[in-house]
Parts: structure tokens; C-alpha cells; sequence
């Protein structure tokens, strides 16, 4: 398994997305967020396809915290069932991915 993840979550505007984030890196769950506004998303809720404009959160954090993540998120969101996607980290600028991994150690 990777030691570094990228988690994707979206948010309904850039309030949410500003104060997911803050917490996440507030308690160490990631060392870093990057809140990339207007996407699109197109998705089937309820019987009815549907279209949004959301904010993307890009969440780089070590892959121990993600199962954490899996329970702060929906704690912070006000989404029935936000989206919670990590990806591995299979390379990397080695001394950033050691950084994500010292900043997201618990304490």
C-alpha cells in the first residue's frame, strides 16, 4: 500500500470547502488542501440526473489517516453522501511526500 493518498471530496461552495479544509489540516488529517473552484459534476441522486457546480476539494495526507478521513468528513458536510475518493501516491517529489507524512502523524 502506498504511504502517501490523494482524497477528492466535493463541496457545495467555497465556505464549506474553506472550513473542511482548515479542519482537516487544523487536526492533522491533512497536510495539505487545495480548493479548486467551479467544477461540474453530473450524477444520478434520488432516480434524477442531475448537474452541479461544486468545489473540489484535493486532499494529500498519509494513507493511515484515511479511514479517519472516512469519518470526519461526513461530520463536517452537509451532504447526505459526500464524495470520498483516495488515490495512492505511487510517486512523488521524496521530500514533499515526507512532509505530507510528518504533518499528518498523529498526536
Amino acid at each position: 500500500m502506498s504511504e502517501n493518498c490523494v482524497v477528492l471530496c466535493t463541496c457545495p461552495n467555497d465556505g464549506v470547502a474553506r472550513d473542511i479544509a482548515s479542519a482537516l489540516v487544523h487536526e492533522n488529517l491533512a497536510a495539505c488542501v487545495n480548493i479548486l473552484p467551479e467544477v461540474t459534476s453530473v450524477f444520478e441522486w434520488k432516480g434524477t440526473v442531475e448537474t452541479e457546480t461544486e468545489v473540489l476539494l484535493v486532499i494529500k495526507t498519509a494513507a493511515d489517516r484515511v479511514e479517519r478521513l472516512n469519518q470526519r468528513i461526513p461530520e463536517l458536510h452537509p451532504y447526505d453522501v459526500p464524495e470520498v475518493v483516495a488515490l495512492p501516491i505511487t510517486a512523488g517529489l521524496p521530500a514533499y511526500l515526507q512532509w505530507v507524512s510528518e504533518e499528518t502523524r498523529q498526536q
